[in-house]
């Protein structure tokens, strides 16, 4: 059974189930059919069916348009207007006869204090109805959430295990060894570090601000590997990073960006990357030329960029700010993050 398949089971079979509550609890379920007859079976049923349509107009509009919407008072109002409507309709149709003899428990009779606006037969049905709409949407959104999570970090660590880097990074350490370089063992010894902290660290909420800031740098050396000289590239931190936290890779896509499309082998290029702490917060600027002529703006970083607001309004919502913009020729990131 596929999952469209079964939602709408689901739907008529709670639907049924709700609508059968005021043929099984009515006094005259002894009558048979001929119960569709009777003035106050009508009325309780008619009144349920219009809470069936409150439930369905709470779920997808009242509750994620307005209440989740921040217009709570329009919420208020939107719930008021449809109670009234409920017990006016249904009364101005089938009248106010709540003045006869009934069961105390009785759903199609009122019981004697009725009044038009407060009347218990329906008040509490009414407030189950909407409770029960807003345990599911909640329920729902929460399910939505943990989705959106999941498929974000995902994306981020599918996008930090770069194939490319990896690919160049060999490259690069096999030139140093067929040199016989002194650097070829620490860059063995930097990829291994950044390898194990893709796998180990990002599993983590939030790590050491250090931690995250000494990745940065192996990555960056690691990237200096296949750089020449016409690339000028600079990386400053400013400020302490102990006793402060992040969340894993969430700076490294803006620099990584800057490394992907900002060399051009033809022309002088140009990174800056700095890291500025105060206090609680983070601001990290990363700037670098643009080499987008061989780049088809389909394939650009978007998606990356995508994926990593994804991140920062999952983590840090409210507590971050992402300036991005294209000067000229040059790509220009601003972001500034409440650290915790």
């Amino acid at each position: 059974m596929s999952n469209t398949t079964r939602f709408w089971l689901i739907n008529f079979l709670g639907c049924l189930a709700f609508l059968s509550i005021p043929i099984f609890s009515s006094p005259d379920f002894g009558e048979g059919w001929n119960l569709i007859y009777i003035v106050p079976f009508q009325k309780t049923f008619v009144r349920f069916a219009l809470l069936l349509g409150l439930f369905y107009a709470s779920y997808y509009y009242f509750i994620p348009r307005l209440y989740f919407g921040n217009r709570k008072l329009l919420f208020a109002l939107g719930l008021l207007v449809a109670y009234t409507a409920v017990t006016g309709l249904t009364d101005v149709i089938f009248g106010n006869n709540y003045n006869m003899p009934m069961p105390k428990h009785d759903f199609n009779h009122a019981p004697p204090n009725h009044s038009f606006f407060f009347d218990s037969q329906i008040f509490i049905p009414f407030l189950l109805v909407v409770a029960l709409a807003f345990l599911i949407k909640i329920n729902a959104r929460l399910a939505d959430l943990h989705d959106e999570k999941l498929n974000a970090e995902v994306s981020y660590l599918k996008a930090q295990i770069n194939p490319h880097f990896l690919f160049n990074t060999l490259n690069s350490l096999y030139a140093l060894t067929l040199q016989k370089s002194n650097e070829a063992p620490n860059a063995v010894l930097k990829l291994s570090g950044i390898m194990r902290y893709v796998v180990t660290e990002s599993s983590q909420d939030f790590v050491a601000l250090d931690k995250e800031i000494n990745y940065i740098k192996d990555y960056i050396e690691l990237q200096k590997l296949r750089l020449d000289e016409s690339v000028l590239l600079t990386f400053d931190v400013y400020g302490s990073a102990t006793g402060k936290a992040i969340a894993p890779l969430i700076l490294i896509p803006f620099i990584e960006n800057a490394f992907k499309y900002g060399i051009n082998p033809d022309e002088d290029s140009f990174i800056k990357i700095t890291l500025s702490i105060a206090h609680q917060s983070l601001e990290m600027r990363v700037q670098n030329s643009m080499a987008a002529t061989e780049i088809d703006e389909e394939f650009k970083t978007e998606e990356g960029l995508k994926n990593t607001q994804k991140r920062l309004e999952l983590i840090y919502s409210g507590n971050y700010d992402l300036v991005v913009n294209e000067t000229g020729k040059i790509y220009d990131v601003n972001l500034k993050i409440q650290l915790v």
